[in-house]
């Protein structure tokens, strides 16, 4: 947030005012949401915020504690809202994230991309979705970070059975600037552009740690890099997550070679040595999926429940892959996209995974969940598993040293 010419307690004091409004600002989801109550570690961390903010990108581990990251993936929030099974599927979608973030309690959440289904949403600011879609992790004031799928700013697909009888059915749209998903009459079936999601996510909410990423790596948007740093010093990495915008919707499911070459530069850049771990996020699996898919039934190396689907990967390797196999401090890739599978499989030096469809919307009716990542300092290693919404686990593995 800029600071304009304000005195300290100005600022502070419009940030009490701002997270007293919260409640009232998602009011229109009162029906379906518990109501906000943020915490003291909340207020406690948007105060900080607001004199520190060189701190707000940043991440670090509890002394004595391992790091523990939850993946949501493919949640597709706002699909079919005019009929009365689209807005339930939103409804379940928010019990499992609620059941996984209950039993795991994770310091940080990612957002693996498909957070909303932007092509079955007719209304002029799909953001009031992907807020819905937000809400669980940011009612337990625990901080979190996006990327985007290729269903976030997919464009409006007409039903064919509008255009028979009984006709188009009765759409209820909210103005492009109110704070619910219900009510007028302010239709569009333009969708909202990557960018704008971003953009809304970043302005309205203090625990994101998402960010627009370099504008030369345009029309991707979410590339960036976060540091998770040691208990003992804040300015000691202990593990850098970079995220990648991996296409689709607007554009081509690909990432690109301007990516790929923005990630060898950070990469170099602030882990010249490659001595602190790395991993990275994208939503649509790359090419070397493929390579490393089980046939049938999931055999070691590969860990994992769940293989009912192929691979659906990207549209074209263009230099990503090389880049990280050619990096000995890259541990994992972890991605979403396929709602079906769930395993995680070596590559070369690395580890390919997928997530877990966490999000009642899209294709498929395999039982819910979320992936699990928990990082340990010292010594270094990633366990990972999955947690399911009816409270099992199964699929443990550590991944490195």
């Amino acid at each position: 947030m800029m600071k304009r010419h304000a005195a300290p307690s100005t600022i502070v004091s419009f940030s009490w005012l701002l997270i007293l409004l919260l409640p009232i600002l998602t009011a229109g989801f009162a029906d379906r949401l518990q109501a906000y109550d943020p915490p003291p570690s909340l207020l406690k961390t948007a105060l900080q915020r607001e004199h520190k903010p060189e701190e707000i990108k940043s991440l670090r581990v509890r002394e004595g504690a391992p790091f523990k990251i939850a993946l949501f993936a493919d949640l597709h929030f706002g699909e079919n809202a005019w009929t009365d099974w689209g807005p339930q599927q939103d409804v379940n979608s928010i019990k499992v994230m609620s059941s996984v973030l209950d039993d795991e309690s994770p310091d940080f959440v990612i957002y693996l991309g498909d957070v909303i289904t932007a092509n079955n949403i007719p209304i002029a600011n799909a953001s009031l979705y992907w807020d819905k879609a937000i809400s669980p992790t940011r009612a337990r004031g625990i901080p979190w970070a996006s990327i985007f799928g290729n269903h976030d700013d997919a464009p409006f697909e007409w039903p064919m059975e509008w255009f028979s009888s009984p006709g188009i059915p009765p759409i209820h749209c909210p103005a492009p600037n109110a704070s619910s998903c219900s009510g007028g009459s302010y239709c569009s079936f333009r969708g909202t552009q990557r960018i704008e999601l971003m953009k809304k996510e970043i302005e309205h909410n203090l625990l994101t740690l998402s960010k627009n990423g370099p504008k030369d790596l345009w029309p991707s948007i979410s590339n960036y890099v976060l540091q998770l740093s040691s208990s003992d010093d804040p300015e000691s990495p202990v593990l850098f997550m970079y995220f990648l915008d991996s296409g689709g919707g607007s554009y081509p499911e690909v990432i690109s070679n301007a990516q790929a070459e923005w990630f060898q530069h950070v990469s170099e850049e602030i882990n010249p040595d490659s001595r602190v771990p790395e991993v990275i996020f994208w939503h649509i699996p790359s090419k070397a999926y493929k390579n490393v898919a089980p046939r049938l039934r999931i055999h070691k190396p590969c860990v994992g429940s769940m293989n009912k689907e192929k691979v659906a990967a990207q549209e074209a390797e263009l230099g990503i892959m090389n880049m990280l196999v050619k990096r000995s401090s890259v541990k994992a890739v972890f991605a979403g996209h396929n709602h079906g599978l769930d395993w995680c499989c070596p590559y070369k030096k690395l580890w390919l995974c997928y997530a877990r469809h966490t999000g009642y919307g899209g294709y498929g009716n395999w039982p819910r969940g979320a992936r699990i990542l928990e990082i340990n300092d010292q010594p270094f290693y990633i366990k990972t598993w999955i947690r399911m919404e009816d409270g099992n686990e199964h699929s443990q593995i550590i991944l490195s040293p």
